[in-house]
């Protein structure tokens, strides 16, 4: 078994597969990045056994086989190399030779058959998506995702899809993002919920890439190809919550405001809120919003004016400053709207310009108890 390559194209399609692989496997097989070459074709996979990533690459060959390699090494002796064509050849001895114009390097193989198997899909339902938009949906919701253990389905991505559009939804149960497109639909209702891992690497390689992603699933894995990549992954089994019944529907107290001059405010303010809760008051009377903050225990205090489109009643809330943060980063928009009922029910924030064409961004934020 040998094969010819480019040195950096290699290096670049292993470095996507090897966010694959965690640092510390239970099996020590998944160490290994899994090299099927068959004749011009080299399917190169890396799997933590819950996400499998496959990338399928041209190269110079005429021989059949399989094995699997040591990721770290590899990738190691890979980043050292100019651009150059490298020639890995299979010896007897167990060993894969790589050899460069400046020398040869033999690394231990494993037998390509140990590697755990890519699970296949049944009777799929397809849906087709363009890159783009799936990179800033995950992008606009992976966030907000939580990272408790103990409600593992709101640890991942809800990916609602029927032939009205596309909805991602994630939340923690303090801040929730809902995604909405209606100029991407899907033949058939379906709704799964995708863990976080499989979802930031797919956002690190979509951002480049303008293919379509073709996406199928069934109830317990979801596989997305596109360009020359395949990821495939494990589902996290549960019912999502109903979002929709904690998005609060009348909200008469509307706030218009500049995001980015909000946004440093919040950020300035913040500095001198309390370090656990973080809280950041804000007052609203007329078209006057007054963004402050306290830390009792060292008298720490900031405060800040800002002028702002207002309608509705002189409002009191507080918010957790990070939260607040973390969404207005995310949102793209020069002017943001940020409707209100009650101070005690939930914010919503939503973009008011910068959105394309059957986009729709809803972002909620709950609101933490003033101490008056």
């Amino acid at each position: 078994m040998k094969f010819i390559v480019s040195s950096s194209y290699l290096l670049k399609q292993l470095q996507v597969l090897g966010s694959v692989i965690n640092s510390n496997n239970t099996l020590p097989i998944l160490d290994n990045f899994l090299f099927e070459l068959n004749s011009n074709e080299l399917t190169v996979s890396a799997s933590d056994l819950e996400t499998t990533m496959s990338a399928t690459l041209s190269i110079d060959s005429t021989s059949k086989g399989s094995v699997a390699v040591p990721a770290k090494l590899l990738l190691e002796i890979l980043k050292t190399f100019p651009e150059q064509p490298l020639t890995f050849t299979v010896e007897d001895n167990n060993t894969v030779e790589i050899s460069s114009n400046s020398g040869k390097y033999a690394l231990a193989y494993a037998a390509g058959e140990e590697f755990p198997k890519a699970v296949s899909l049944e009777d799929p339902s397809v849906t087709l998506v363009p890159a783009e938009v799936l990179a800033t949906a995950v992008s606009k919701t992976i966030f907000a995702a939580g990272n408790d253990d103990l409600r593992p389905v709101m640890s991942g991505v809800f990916f609602q899809f029927s032939p009205e559009g596309l909805i991602f939804v994630a939340t923690d149960a303090h801040k929730l993002v809902k995604y909405a497109r209606t100029d991407v639909k899907a033949s058939q209702v379906a709704d799964f919920i995708m863990p976080k891992k499989p979802l930031n690497i797919l956002k690190s390689i979509l951002g480049s890439s303008d293919a379509e992603v073709k996406i199928e699933y069934n109830d317990s894995n979801a596989t997305f190809s596109f360009d020359n990549y395949i990821l495939m992954c494990r589902l996290i089994d549960g019912k999502y919550p109903n979002y929709e019944a904690v998005i609060p529907k009348e909200n008469p107290n509307k706030l218009m405001i500049d995001r980015s001059l909000f946004l440093s405010s919040v950020r300035r303010v913040a500095i001198f809120s309390n370090k656990t809760t973080h809280q950041i008051r804000l007052k609203i009377a007329g078209a006057e919003l007054n963004v402050s903050a306290e830390d009792i225990d060292y008298s720490n205090k900031a405060e800040e004016r800002l002028t702002c489109d207002y309608q509705g009643d002189d409002l009191q809330i507080g918010f957790n400053s990070r939260f607040l943060t973390e969404m207005l980063t995310n949102l793209q928009s020069d002017m943001i709207m940020l409707e209100m009922s009650l101070p005690n029910r939930a914010g919503i924030l939503t973009p008011v310009d910068g959105l394309e064409e059957g986009e729709t961004v809803t972002m909620l934020v709950m609101p933490v108890m003033l101490n008056s």
